[in-house]
């Protein structure tokens, strides 16, 4: 367990720096571009392309597949090289590929994701994505590089090298309002002409977006000799076992596509309201939103999901069930206060990202519509790699259908009933609770699977703890908004600055935590005594 901790603190200290840095980098970006605009939204949907696509090809193998097969492989005499030097060298080939076929296909793949764009914000799109599409190859390594680093207990540098990247963007950024000026969210027509988006501002906004991560993935390389793998170019890939891998990856790979299939519609149907909160204001507030679900919930379940691999591979399936109670209640305690907090400052929080205090409010009800999914997904983190864990990748791509059928649902009612032009400005707040309310339904029903194919998982203990997080967590939102309304609300200083957000934010989640804890030392929650005493043990150190 102590490595365990000392894990999840390198993780989550990583972790919060390069979220926190990404979050800074938002804001230049944002000052370069706006975040309410169509010509914001272009290059926001031509850099989330290559995510997108990567996602698909590879995200879904890496997690499902990689750390358990490396856990494997390692115990061979030369400790996984050979397998692990054919599967880099596959993986850069598929990449390589996959980077080519979507430049060839960039006008579909664009009019796919903003199919209500206007014909002058597709033709933007499309110009950033040519620069941005290369991304697809070196996400990929960086992924696959990190992977196999986790996979051989060497947590720090995947969590910690995104902040390379984040340091490229932001320098480049900036460069870019230093020569072009900041705050070009409007279209001012794409043309090459003096005055609108020209070549030069096309190159330098999504050439920035691509260095830094390539960036990134070269920061890793410094660190494979932690791994004690020595690996070269393998083209000989049989005998290296694709098939059992194909048999695995097949249905994440198929489950990728149907995440892919809904975020493409949900990104669709958002479009719609381009010019108000649409996109960017989409994607930003997911960024917010993965604030607290990385550094909480990547930084834990990650080391108990290496721990969870080898116990399941070992067949303690007692242990496996002792890790999930215990990954659930150490997650729920955080998310909960994360929820909490975050809900009760959206609209400061949201004023960082925006241009004025209209903005900031209308930005909010998409970040609060993301935050109630914050700790279903949680839960949903450690159930489904529980599955991943046994080899399962079949029963997740059931659930992820049964989640994608209820999005697509949500979105479409979305579209229908906020399609006007008096209630267009919701829109994108009603589609991103519609993902927050199926990820709810759907965590139910993986956590029900699982129970059939383990047994009682004694998530009894779990689910009173959420209960006691849950009911310490209402008088703590209530005091963060008291805060909030006491400075003033909607009309007050907070929403005056980005200056003045920052200190709100600080404000209002300071009284939400204080509360928070009171109330669970008054319920007597044995979770706060037990990070309490971790961190007692921390400092005596």
């Amino acid at each position: 367990m102590t490595s365990l901790g000392r894990s999840s603190a390198m993780i989550a200290a990583g972790t919060l720096a390069s979220r926190v840095t990404g979050l800074v980098r938002s804001i230049v970006l944002i000052a370069a571009v706006g975040s309410f605009g169509n010509a914001s939204d272009a290059f926001t949907a031509a850099n989330q392309l290559p995510n997108n696509i990567f996602m698909i090809i590879s995200t879904g193998v890496l997690t499902a597949v990689i750390v358990p097969q490396i856990v494997r492989w390692s115990a061979r005499e030369d400790g996984g090289a050979s397998h692990i030097s054919k599967f880099m060298t596959l993986g850069g080939v598929l990449l390589a590929g996959a980077s080519v076929l979507a430049m060839i296909l960039v006008w579909p793949l664009i009019w796919l994701y903003g199919a209500r764009f206007d014909p002058d914000t597709i033709a933007l799109a499309v110009a950033f994505a040519y620069w941005c599409l290369p991304q697809i190859f070196f996400y990929g390594m960086f992924a696959l590089l990190g992977e196999t680093l986790n996979a051989r207990r060497v947590f720090g540098p995947y969590a910690w090298a995104p902040i390379v990247n984040n340091i490229v963007s932001i320098a480049g950024f900036g460069v870019f309002i230093a020569v072009f000026g900041g705050h070009q969210s409007s279209l001012a027509q794409w043309t090459t002409a003096d005055g609108g988006w020209n070549l030069p501002k096309v190159a330098l906004l999504g050439g920035v977006a691509t260095l830094g991560i390539v960036a990134q993935m070269f920061v890793l390389l410094f660190f494979w000799r932690r791994t004690g793998l020595s690996i070269r170019p393998d083209f000989r890939w049989r005998g290296m076992g694709l098939r059992e891998v194909g048999s695995l990856t097949s249905w994440t790979f198929l489950m990728m596509v149907i995440g892919q299939l809904v975020s493409m519609y949900q990104q669709s149907t958002i479009s719609d309201a381009s010019g108000q909160a649409s996109v960017t204001v989409w994607f930003t507030s997911w960024l917010v939103f993965m604030l607290p679900y990385s550094v909480i919930v990547l930084s834990i379940g990650t080391p108990y999901f290496t721990q969870l691999s080898e116990h399941a591979a070992a067949g303690r399936d007692d242990e496996v069930r002792a890790d999930i109670s215990r990954a659930i209640r150490m997650l729920g305690l955080l998310c909960v206060l994360a929820t909490a907090a975050v809900m009760a400052a959206a609209a400061p929080v949201a004023r960082i990202f925006t241009e004025n205090g209209e903005q900031a409010v209308e930005a909010s009800l998409v970040l609060i519509g993301f935050l109630i999914g914050l700790v279903p997904l949680a839960v949903q983190f450690v159930v489904q790699r529980t599955f991943y864990a046994y080899g399962d990748t079949r029963t997740p791509f059931w659930f992820t259908v049964f989640q994608g059928a209820l999005s697509v649902t949500f979105a479409t009612a979305s579209i229908l009933v906020f399609s006007t032009d008096e209630l267009r400005p919701y829109l994108t707040a009603a589609v991103a609770t519609g993902q927050s309310l199926s990820s709810t339904a759907q965590v139910v029903l993986a956590t029900w699977l699982l129970r059939r194919r383990l047994g009682p998982l004694g998530l009894g203990v779990s689910l009173r703890a959420l209960l006691r997080f849950a009911l310490a967590a209402l008088p703590a939102a209530g005091a963060g908004v008291g805060v909030y309304l006491l400075c003033g609300g909607a009309g007050g200083w907070m929403l005056d600055g980005i200056a003045q957000a920052i200190a709100g934010c600080i404000l209002i989640g300071g009284a939400t935590a204080l509360v928070y804890v009171v109330a669970l030392a008054v319920l007597r929650s044995p979770e706060l005594k037990s990070v309490t005493q971790l961190i007692r043990a921390r400092l005596r150190r």
